[in-house]
């Protein structure tokens, strides 16, 4: 190919200020006061996939506008679907980042700016791609259909309410999504699996009021004491789950991924070097990339209850509550979960204690099949964009919106993620690698071309 790969030598320095140019409007989605910022970056997309020559439109669906391009369809390959946010995470705190978060900034190969990783930056190399085929060819090897968001920080509601009223409009045979990481700097990652979630809030209600903890304590049911035992049931010392029934359907690791991920360049000292701790436990017998890749979790993410001021108050609390999560592993069933834990918590819940627990949201795993032809395609096409093999991942995070796809249009999505998780990904300095910003464009621009083959 060395019409597409001289075209896009010559462009890179177009790519980037192009990427710049996105990077420097703040489409906050959470702050309704870049309402308009948000609706500026949609159609700078929208602009830019139009001059393409794909049938573009904006759709208003309730919520921040989501941009869908289109090319023509190619008999005999496939469609594929391209998703991507273009709205942001607010850039707080300010004091925090070395150059404005708005205003991109190269440093050490790095451009820094909020939404340099996620996602304007990934997002970007498919567009980037495709217009290397359009401008080199004349026309795409498959038919691509994108599809970008700006609702993906705030909970996507409009492209939910998108893809339940017009599924047919976002049929495909597979999807593509570069919002993840590779597994480390130069090692390029195909992500297979995703865990689900399970997310809840426990309230405790005791007295009606805060108590004397001298006149009242040992006869009246203290809510901090109760939920510190029920919190502590959830979990044994060998970090196994205790709600019944909670491994019941967990598909367990095969030996060949077991194999693999112990061949994986992983560095246990640096990784908690790296985070600040100088030891790391969990589910004994699994190490430390099976525990955050494929076996299920249990995370209290917030607790509360009595005095939080300065120094002492001998105070019986009136309430306590806590908020937690499980992060679940594919085929497991979260409403059985939810069903099963609210037994377990109603039984150890004592005289005194009025107990309210809130289901808030949950989603289910996700594992695509390593044997898909896409899967294949994929590795080769990032083989030849980044020059070497790609290894197989699993991801502890959730991406709802990929269980969504699977549901409703029926397809699996192939997660190839061109970032770094040293990326400051919602956090100050956000950083996306420009030289591999450069590898997600060869990348994906051979993707185009390996998922052609298939069906041929």
């Amino acid at each position: 190919m060395p019409n597409l790969d001289q075209y896009l030598d010559q462009q890179r320095e177009q790519f980037e200020n192009e990427l710049y140019e996105l990077l420097r409007i703040p489409s906050i989605s959470t702050d309704s006061q870049h309402g308009e910022d948000v609706r500026r970056a949609a159609g700078w997309l929208v602009d830019h996939l139009s001059n393409l020559g794909l049938t573009t439109e904006l759709i208003e669906n309730g919520g921040h506008p989501i941009i869908y391009a289109e090319s023509a369809p190619v008999a005999g390959a496939p469609t594929v679907l391209v998703y991507g946010h273009y709205d942001v995470q607010p850039p707080d705190p300010l004091d925090q980042w070395l150059t404005p978060p708005f205003e991109p900034t190269v440093r050490d190969g790095n451009v820094y700016a909020r939404g340099a990783t996620d996602d304007k930056g990934q997002m970007l190399t498919h567009v980037k791609s495709a217009q290397a085929w359009l401008q080199t060819e004349g026309k795409l090897p498959v038919r691509l259909k994108f599809l970008i968001e700006g609702e993906e920080e705030v909970g996507s509601d409009s492209l939910y309410r998108l893809l339940d009223q017009s599924p047919e409009k976002l049929e495909c045979d597979v999807v593509v999504v570069s919002d993840t990481s590779q597994f480390g700097p130069g090692q390029p990652a195909i992500t297979y699996g995703l865990k689900g979630i399970a997310y809840f809030e426990l309230r405790l209600k005791g007295p009606k009021q805060e108590l004397h903890s001298g006149t009242f304590g040992g006869a009246v049911t203290n809510p901090a004491n109760t939920l510190a035992r029920m919190i502590a049931a959830l979990t044994d010392e060998n970090g196994r789950v205790q709600i019944p029934g909670f491994y019941d359907d967990v598909i367990p690791l095969s030996d060949q991924e077991r194999s693999q991920f112990a061949e994986l360049a992983f560095d246990e000292a640096a990784f908690m070097q790296q985070i600040g701790v100088d030891g790391v436990s969990g589910e004994q017998g699994y190490s430390t990339l099976e525990r955050r890749w494929a076996r299920p979790t249990c995370d209290v993410n917030g607790i509360w209850g009595g005095y939080q001021g300065e120094g002492g108050k001998t105070v019986l609390p009136a309430e306590a509550g806590a908020k937690f999560s499980f992060r679940l592993v594919p085929n497991q069933d979260t409403k059985k979960i939810a069903e099963s834990l609210r037994q377990m918590l109603t039984g150890l819940c004592p005289p005194g204690i009025k107990m309210e627990l809130i289901d808030m949201h949950s989603c289910p795993g996700v594992l695509v099949p390593l044997d898909s032809p896409y899967v294949a395609a994929a590795s080769q096409a990032i083989e030849r964009g980044f020059g070497r093999q790609p290894v197989f991942i699993r991801e502890g995070g959730s991406i709802p919106i990929v269980t969504a796809f699977s549901e409703k249009l029926g397809v699996d999505t192939l997660l190839l993620g061109w970032g770094l998780d040293d990326d400051n990904t919602h956090g100050p300095n956000e950083k996306f690698c420009l030289a591999d910003f450069h590898r997600g464009i060869k990348a994906s621009a051979y993707l185009w071309e390996e998922l052609s083959k298939i069906g041929q």
